[in-house]
């Protein structure tokens, strides 16, 4: 660790804080249907959806038709991006032609993409065409993201209303949020990353002299490469703003097309958080008390800056294998020191630990190192991010929603304590409630336990795994944490393009998002139902220390003892070997 190394982590959550809270309240005028600047200039898009779509009627909807307006988004955008992969070779497009993807693998890809997981089992630039990446692999980029918004809008609304049935209207809600929220947002971005040097062109191949031929043995030396291109800036940013993570090449942010900079790469890893962060200002907003999104954000923060010191640390001491006689595994002026396997050089181990901790706790899935390669502990690290719920800022809008469940968790447990019933900004949360917040706090974790059991059981399973013993389990582990709580990265090693990781992850990415958002529009057309109650000299105040505290020990301790013996077995197990 080197004092340059935290002070451009200190500069970066500066910079977090410092634009989340200007962007969370145009977010809540965009949601509460408020004039915006942006009206003028994107005011006729968003009508001409509406004219488009035929959608006319934009009356409240309660938790029901919510509901079942969300699933029928993603079912029919399911279906459209299989029938895409499946049909590539056959389109008629004039350039980047490609093959038909394979069932099991549209499968997998189609419900990644759609949940807000992107997970890829391909390599993008291998089998993808540009015409699939923009208009399948990019839409949903923006569309998966702002139905999270979406959920998390009813939500607000839920703790906002009172004695009301409706929530909102989903479509409403998904286009503004898109419209005026995410589309100029990727725009400004995109621009940016295209004069750090990322690519953006219809053009799909370049063919480029080598400065140092390659020498090849008994024929003509190698002089030049050929480059693969595309639309990648475009892609990049709303794959990072809608917290998505799915790469347009395979090496993802590590590739120097994607991320040449370390301008690219501090604005790249600073959009990972950015709309997560600042979405708790907008709920503030949204409920009337500013304090309780800055409470949720504050027990964000308390959990996500022990981890990223954590990676750091990790990262920054070298594995014992290197410690032998001779090796000076120590930072200077001429070397990183620490464990620099799988990381680019140009990014360093401080920039590579910052983003590993980012993606990991904000449901986005890129990378710009190899998180197979990092040492036990600091994959641990990234693991227990994912399995913490994607809570720690999360996805977009369903990382907060997801945290707001455990917050009901902690009034809940605070109420058992003090002998009453609990509340939350204002409404009383009843038997119903916490029966919906368990189901969709426990289901991710029990997709994650079962999945990576029968894999590791199954002789389907197994033959996947190419590196058996701890480390191999910690890679099927995180195979399923990842698609469990639809993260989306992965470590190297496990062979995930079989038909059955293409299955079973698929239907794992499938039912974390709706045993989660489901169980949540029920809440939120409960709440919104119930009248608000007045605080009492018994009432817990939910925006101070001792409410940040009670959440982060409840986030904290249904992570511990529900993975704690996994990890035993994967990471924990290795780094005990490593010191033999």
């Amino acid at each position: 660790m080197t004092p340059q190394g935290w002070l451009a982590i200190g500069a970066y959550f500066v910079a977090l804080l410092l634009l989340a809270k200007p962007l969370g309240e145009h977010v809540a005028r965009v949601w509460s249907g408020e004039q915006t600047k942006l009206d003028r200039v994107l005011g006729p898009l968003e009508r001409a959806i509406y004219r488009a779509s035929g959608l006319r009627e934009r009356a409240d909807m309660d938790w029901k038709r919510y509901a079942k307006a969300f699933v029928l988004f993603h079912l029919v955008g399911t279906l459209f991006l299989y029938a895409l992969q499946r049909l590539q070779g056959a389109l008629p497009v004039g350039f980047g032609q490609a093959d038909a993807i394979g069932p099991h693998s549209a499968f997998n890809t189609a419900i990644s993409f759609v949940t807000n997981t992107n997970w890829q089992g391909y390599a993008g630039e291998a089998v993808m065409s540009p015409v699939t990446q923009m208009l399948g692999l990019g839409v949903q980029n923006s569309v998966s993201a702002a139905s999270g918004m979406a959920v998390l809008a009813a939500l607000a609304r839920g703790f906002a209303r009172r004695s009301a049935s409706g929530l909102g209207n989903f479509w409403t809600d998904l286009v503004r949020s898109t419209v005026y929220v995410l589309l100029p947002s990727s725009i400004v971005l995109a621009l940016v990353l295209v004069s750090q040097g990322v690519v953006q062109t219809f053009e799909t191949r370049a063919t480029v002299q080598l400065l140092d031929p390659i020498e090849v043995v008994a024929s003509a030396p190698i002089d030049a490469q050929e480059l693969v291109l595309g639309p990648v800036a475009s892609q990049v940013a709303i794959k990072q703003l809608g917290t998505n993570g799915g790469g347009y090449y395979n090496a993802n942010s590590a590739h120097p097309l994607e991320n040449p900079t370390p301008a690219s790469n501090v604005l790249e890893c600073l959009s990972i958080l950015l709309l997560p962060a600042a979405l708790c200002f907008t709920f503030g907003a949204m409920v009337r008390d500013r304090r309780q999104g800055v409470a949720l954000l504050v027990t964000m923060l308390v959990l996500f800056v022990p981890c990223v010191a954590a990676v750091y640390a990790a990262e920054s001491g070298a594995p014992p294998a290197l410690h032998a006689p001779g090796v000076d595994v120590a930072a200077g002026a001429d070397r990183p020191g620490g464990n620099m396997e799988g990381k680019e050089v140009r990014h360093g181990i401080a920039a590579s630990a910052l983003w590993a901790a980012s993606t990991t706790a904000a449901s986005n899935g890129s990378v710009n190192a190899m998180h197979d390669s990092f040492t036990p502990l600091g994959g641990l690290v990234t693991l227990v991010l994912m399995q913490l719920g994607e809570v720690v800022f999360g996805g977009v809008g369903s990382g907060l929603y997801g945290m707001i469940l455990f917050a009901i968790v902690a009034v809940f447990l605070a109420g058992l304590m003090v002998g009453r019933t609990p509340e939350y900004l204002g409404k009383k949360i009843g038997i119903f409630e916490m029966q919906m917040a368990s189901l969709a706090i426990l289901a991710p974790c029990a997709i994650v336990l079962v999945g990576t059991a029968v894999a590791v059981a199954t002789p389907a399973g197994r033959a996947s795994i190419a590196n058996p013993g701890a480390h191999g389990f910690s890679e099927v582990l995180y195979a399923f944490s990842s698609a469990g709580n639809n993260n989306g990265s992965a470590f190297a090693g496990l062979n995930a393009g079989t038909a059955f990781f293409d299955v079973a992850l698929g239907l794992a990415m499938f039912g974390a998002r709706f045993l989660v958002a489901l169980p949540v529009l029920a809440i939120a057309g409960s709440l919104a139902a119930k009248k608000t109650v007045p605080p009492g000299a018994g009432t817990l105040p939910t925006h101070g220390p001792l409410f940040v505290f009670l959440l982060a020990s409840v986030v904290v301790l249904v992570g511990a003892l529900t993975f704690v013996p996994a990890l035993a077995l994967g990471p924990i197990v290795e780094h005990v070997q490593m010191g033999r």
